[in-house]
């Protein structure tokens, strides 16, 4: 596992190299929706991922948000997000990351969220000590909504979004703030290293939350997820520091 992990971190690396070197410069724009832009500079992130990651293990199967590489067949499957926050990157807001999971069958066994802009990377093998830039990180201890900042996402799909914005304003007036950051995965590493208390999102996808989630588990949280009934590819997410109570009713 500790060569999986050198090699998830060496593809983080060089992806969050290619992406910061293009930050604030023209941008190729492969399609246009209401609420998100697919960029090329995705495909390219991902190539580059898929490419470092075969090479070292030809044998394992690739999903990533731009599509699925290797053997498909194999239990060992990169679970891979090559620009988690691209509409961020695209207006030129620093708030964006590359995510990267290997789990076997359904079990998680490493995760790697790394922030280029910021220099920060997260790391974690299963049954590892979680940590940032090399140092152990833990969630955070407050126990209080009225002392918590909290993240609620907010996703494209319109009946969604309407849930989303009830469950934002029952949180906004319970907790002392909360925020819409636009990166599922560096919320959740914010959640592992305690900068944020909880992150809440009603339909994300599994690159998304794939290494955020052991992240948090490791660093002593909590994390919940319901695959969605109505559309079954995504995912509803509750990650905490695992003693706020987040009941709102």
């Amino acid at each position: 596992m500790s060569n999986a992990l050198s090699t998830a971190i060496s593809a983080a690396h060089a992806a969050g190299e290619l992406i910061r070197s293009h930050f604030g410069k023209h941008l190729e724009v492969n399609a246009v929706y209401s609420h998100d832009i697919k960029l090329e500079l995705d495909i390219q992130s991902q190539d580059l991922i898929t490419g470092i990651l075969l090479k070292a293990f030809p044998d394992h199967a690739i999903l990533g948000e731009e599509g699925i590489a290797g053997n498909q067949e194999s239990p060992w499957q990169w679970i891979v997000d090559p620009i988690d926050g691209t509409v961020n990157f695209f207006y030129g807001i620093p708030h964006f990351c590359i995510s990267i999971a290997l789990r076997k069958g359904e079990e998680i066994q490493l995760g790697v969220i790394y922030d280029p802009m910021r220099n920060e990377l997260w790391e974690v093998e299963r049954g590892g000590i979680p940590k940032l830039n090399g140092s152990p990180i833990r969630v955070s201890s407050r126990s209080q909504l009225s002392d918590s900042v909290l993240s609620v996402g907010m996703s494209k799909s319109p009946d969604v979004i309407v849930t989303a914005t009830a469950l934002l304003e029952k949180y906004v007036r319970r907790a002392r703030k909360c925020r819409l950051m636009g990166s599922a995965a560096l919320d959740l590493a914010y959640v592992a290293c305690g900068r944020l208390d909880a992150y809440i999102e009603q339909s994300v996808s599994l690159w998304d939350i794939a290494a955020g989630q052991l992240l948090v588990e490791a660093a002593g949280g909590r994390f919940e997820s319901n695959a969605r009934p109505d559309a079954p590819q995504k995912i509803a997410v509750r990650a905490s520091n695992g003693v706020l109570d987040l009941s709102v009713e």
